[in-house]
């Protein structure tokens, strides 16, 4: 059975490297993050803060980009080439299909959020140079104690072990809205369908904290609010618990607890839908 699924991984993982999505999404990430670098001139500080809030912002938008465009059109792709009908007619359990499909995918977001995350750092030390030999000129003429912090306060500003976490969790972000997509794509009727029901759900998860807060902010509030409340914190998913952008971008380290909560509500998402999928996707007629 792993064999199988592992094979069924390699091949999505191949046709997806292959797909221009995956092209064009990573041209534009990589601009995105580059682009950072010719930002107006700030004060030290607030250029790496810049950059780092530029970077994370489109290393979460395009990983979840690639994880609804590329998951939304695995079943129909596949129905239409009648590649499922060959997989199928084998000993390959459908769920065994679906996993191998999420696999592949999480894999290749994997590697997209690695090759992001090198030139996110690649980024951060050219500015880095450029800033520590700016200082040692304009401080050539101060004490070496003025030097030296100047000099810290730069290095400190750039990539570091706090920023692993964080980048982390985005992808954990994207695997969880690969595996919802996953979900919705086994009972949609088309993949510009589920696109949309994926693009509605993503921005309801941001704002869900939000108005949930609003709606129990009365003093009486209703005991159906609170039903209500409750059965959207249940179906979909809140995202702004992935947000620690905030936090990495001021330079604060994100406790251990939080990011071993984060991680393991993540996957927590990503099996609960997955199992959902494979429980519909059973009784779908093909």
């Amino acid at each position: 059975m792993f064999t199988r699924i592992s094979a069924i991984a390699r091949n999505t993982f191949t046709d997806l490297v292959r797909q221009k999505v995956f092209y064009i999404l990573l041209v534009f990430a990589l601009c995105a993050i580059g682009s950072s670098v010719f930002m107006a001139q700030l004060r030290v500080e607030a250029q790496f803060q810049m950059i780092k809030d530029v970077c994370l912002g489109a290393m979460s938008i395009f990983t979840s980009l690639l994880a609804i465009l590329a998951t939304a059109n695995f079943l129909p792709r596949d129905v239409e080439d009648r590649t499922i009908y060959t997989l199928l007619s084998k000993p390959v359990p459908r769920f065994a299909y679906l996993l191998g499909k999420l696999a592949g995918l999480i894999v290749l977001l994997f590697l997209f959020t690695v090759l992001m995350s090198l030139v996110f750092s690649t980024v951060l030390w050219l500015r880095e140079q450029a800033a520590l030999a700016q200082i040692r000129t304009e401080f050539s003429a101060a004490p070496a104690e003025e030097l030296q912090q100047a000099l810290k306060t730069v290095t400190d500003s750039t990539f570091n072990a706090n920023l692993v976490p964080g980048i982390l969790i985005i992808f954990i972000k994207s695997a969880l809205l690969a595996a919802l997509t996953l979900l919705i794509s086994t009972f949609a009727t088309s993949a510009l369908f589920t696109v949309m029901i994926a693009a509605a759900i993503y921005f309801i998860g941001h704002l869900q904290a939000t108005a949930r807060e609003a709606w129990l902010s009365g003093v009486d509030t209703q005991w159906w609010t609170r039903i209500l409340v409750a059965l959207i914190s249940l179906l979909f998913p809140d995202l702004q618990a992935f947000n620690l952008a905030d936090d990495m971008i001021a330079g604060a380290a994100i406790p251990w607890n939080v990011f071993l909560e984060t991680f393991a509500l993540g996957w927590t998402y990503v099996a609960v839908y997955f199992a959902l999928a494979a429980f519909v996707f059973s009784g779908r007629e093909l």
